[in-house]
């Protein structure tokens, strides 16, 4: 493909196809994305939704998000583009082995935002509008998917497409499988950090629950770091009983320490009632069972201004056991080291290890609280960002060791989810219908997040596939007795819907 050269004020070479604003080109250029298109007002919205039956509803950007002057999109109108020239490079330009050309311009955003860390986005107004009919042939899905995803999804697409059709579907099937070939690792680099601009302040949103003494050791880490938070706000829903006067004190750190005991319930309404103490230009959500190495806050900020994003998720590193120090974290480092270096777009969101723009979390209110007594919330609320039109980045330049200390946090539903009757704690979704014989799976509130963001066609495919993996993973010689207990898979399914349905037409709540 041959593409044209555009040299900005800055003398960056960006190559383009088809007539974009060039007035819009420079400004474009100094922000996070690696390409731009105009795609979502060109007819590519939402195409290809064959893709719900390798990942479901288990990936983001099965759906685009609508409505804003710039949103991050993987669906690029071939025709229609501009790239900055060394991403072009380390790519290597377009995979040619489909029969259509925009499935090629489809396969090379996928794979940018999924596999390559770039940052795609759709601009509006870049290039004229106009209409496509957006049709994939047979042939070219199944290149796709034996391309891009392991062997049983194309399979399971074949049993899902093929009932009716099943002669085309598995000539295709077959054809794909001996042509196909396999999609080849490449990684686009990050750019290199630039200094701290001006002097921005930053909080820190600590909630925790019967954990004062792993919360003091992280302040002890935010001690000694290199760019100092102005101030750290610990939501504590400890028991007054259990409550230890040496943590928490102002005099030990060069930082204002904030505490309030909190006596509502969850952990989205701590962060809630966090945020609205909260001063700082940015904002750090941290888990309470986190160590930190001294860059860590210089490390995010420094990212954010460099790419020019609004969010970030850290780099969470998992610890072998809760006595494990910062020297072992960075030994865990080391072990990743030529893996390690990727930011991109990220796919998923961290309360454990997050820095976002306070003016974006004041855009968004806050966590909706109806996830409080389960799963879900975190990515709920990056999924907020990115539907607001910001960029959310993956920032492996700020890790954290995760400790996960077996007693005390927020998180109840892991204990309370197999009880029943009279020794089950109530969870805040049950509301007034407490669970009795049939428990709920997935958690309600996993569902919840599901039918919030994703359509119906999708809920069920999600539904069908969870039931499918149910019968027919691991050991199948346990599939007659899975046949058997299939019926009340299905009813706990239904029940986790009926909560899930009732906190939807609650509404979000972020109190």
């Amino acid at each position: 493909m041959e593409l044209n050269k555009y040299i900005t004020s800055t003398n960056e070479v960006l190559l383009y196809i088809g007539e974009p604003d060039f007035n819009l080109l420079n400004n474009l250029s100094n922000g996070p994305g690696d390409i731009w298109h105009s795609s979502l007002d060109q007819g590519f919205t939402d195409c290809f939704q064959d893709l719900k039956y390798q990942t479901s509803v288990y990936w983001w950007f099965l759906n685009d998000f609508k409505n804003q002057n710039s949103v991050v999109c993987w669906r690029i109108n071939v025709n229609a583009f501009v790239i900055r020239e060394t991403v072009w490079a380390q790519l290597g330009g377009l995979d040619t082995q489909y029969e259509s050309l925009l499935v090629s311009g489809l396969d090379f955003g996928y794979n940018l935002l999924r596999n390559q860390n770039g940052v795609p986005l759709s601009v509006k107004e870049l290039f004229p509008a106009e209409e496509n009919n957006i049709k994939i042939s047979t042939q070219d899905r199944y290149t796709f998917f034996f391309k891009n995803f392991k062997a049983q999804h194309p399979f399971y697409m074949l049993l899902r497409k093929g009932v009716f059709k099943f002669p085309f579907e598995f000539k295709a099937y077959l054809k794909a499988k001996n042509n196909a070939v396999k999609y080849v690792e490449k990684i686009i680099k990050p750019r290199i950090l630039s200094e701290i601009k001006g002097k921005p302040t930053v909080s820190l949103v600590i909630p925790t629950m019967r954990r004062q003494v792993y919360t003091q050791v992280l302040l002890e880490d935010h001690k000694n770091q290199s760019y100092l938070i102005k101030e750290v706000v610990i939501l504590d829903a400890t028991p007054k009983e259990e409550r230890e006067s040496q943590f928490y004190r102002n005099e030990d750190f060069p930082f204002e320490v904030v505490v309030k005991w909190q006596t509502t319930k969850g952990s989205c309404r701590a962060r809630n009632e966090a945020i609205d103490l909260c001063t700082g230009d940015y904002i750090i959500f941290a888990d309470d069972d986190v160590r930190v190495l001294p860059d860590f806050v210089e490390n995010h900020i420094k990212l954010l201004q460099t790419y020019k994003a609004a969010a970030c998720n850290g780099l969470d590193i998992m610890a072998e056991n809760v006595r494990q120090s910062l020297i072992d974290l960075e030994k865990r480092l080391n072990k990743i080291e030529n893996k390690r270096w990727k930011v991109g777009v990220s796919s998923m969101f961290s309360n454990a290890n997050s820095c976002v723009r306070r003016d974006v979390i004041q855009e968004l209110i806050g966590n909706d609280v109806n996830f409080d007594g389960g799963y879900g919330e975190d990515s709920d609320f990056g999924l907020s960002i990115l539907k607001k039109g910001h960029v959310l980045l993956h920032n492996p330049f700020s890790p954290n060791l995760h400790l996960k200390p077996p007693i005390g946090g927020y998180r109840w539903w892991d204990t309370e989810s197999k009880k029943k009757g009279k020794n089950r704690k109530a969870q805040p979704w049950e509301l007034k219908n407490p669970v009795k014989k049939i428990i709920p799976i997935p958690s309600p509130t996993i569902t919840y997040g599901v039918l919030k963001h994703f359509t119906e066609d999708q809920v069920n495919e999600w539904r069908v596939k969870h039931l499918f993996l149910f019968l027919f993973k691991n050991n199948i010689k346990q599939i007659p007795f899975r046949l058997f207990q299939l019926p009340y898979k299905q009813l706990q399914f239904s029940k986790s819907l009926q909560y899930a349905k009732t906190l939807i037409n609650l509404g979000i709540k972020y109190k």
